[in-house]
């Protein structure tokens, strides 16, 4: 019997490979946590950014006029009931109400699509949902969405937003860049 004292020597690598598979299996659950720890507090950050931006101005503009900060740049509220840049504004709760509808099912899909994509990625679409989530969250408290920073030169006006949608913008920028110059 010339296997008979491998026996102990197998038994053990069989216990070592055991417990690194043990091993990896768990450090691979706590990365993927760890991965959804992260993007859910980046979905909070952005959120929270937002939030107080927006409270900040909505209390500023109700005992004051606009805030002139230089020749290019105002914080001046207005009420978006449309979707970006005012796109889709209209007085009709039907049309208010389908636009909201659709940014439903939009943040849901991009929830869906964090848990399908990479890291980088989740990155991007947490930035994305939270900045929607902020959005979203003023369609149902205030049935408008309070924009405020207004970019001009002498009478030309870009479009007035707020800190939602420059997260918002940054991440679907960077989702784009990314699959356009960096690809595998």
């Amino acid at each position: 019997m010339p296997n008979a004292p491998d026996a102990p020597k197998q038994l053990k690598i069989a216990i070592k490979m055991k417990s690194l598979k043990f091993f990896s299996e768990k450090s691979i659950k706590l990365k993927f946590a760890n991965n959804y720890l992260i993007c859910l507090l980046i979905i909070v950050f952005t959120f929270s950014i937002d939030r107080v931006s927006k409270i900040k101005i909505i209390n500023h503009q109700v005992n004051n006029g606009v805030v002139y900060i230089n020749d290019f740049i105002n914080f001046e509220l207005i009420w978006n009931t449309g979707i970006a840049f005012g796109f889709l504004s209209s007085n009709s709760s039907i049309i208010y109400n389908s636009i909201t509808l659709i940014i439903t099912f939009v943040i849901i899909f991009l929830v869906y699509l964090v848990s399908k994509s990479s890291f980088s990625e989740k990155i991007l679409f947490s930035i994305i949902i939270g900045g929607a989530l902020g959005n979203f969250y003023d369609r149902y408290a205030y049935s408008a969405v309070p924009d405020f920073i207004d970019i001009h030169y002498k009478t030309f006006h870009w479009f007035t937003f707020n800190m939602a949608d420059i997260f918002i913008t940054i991440g679907i920028v960077a989702l784009i860049s990314k699959d356009l110059y960096f690809k595998k």
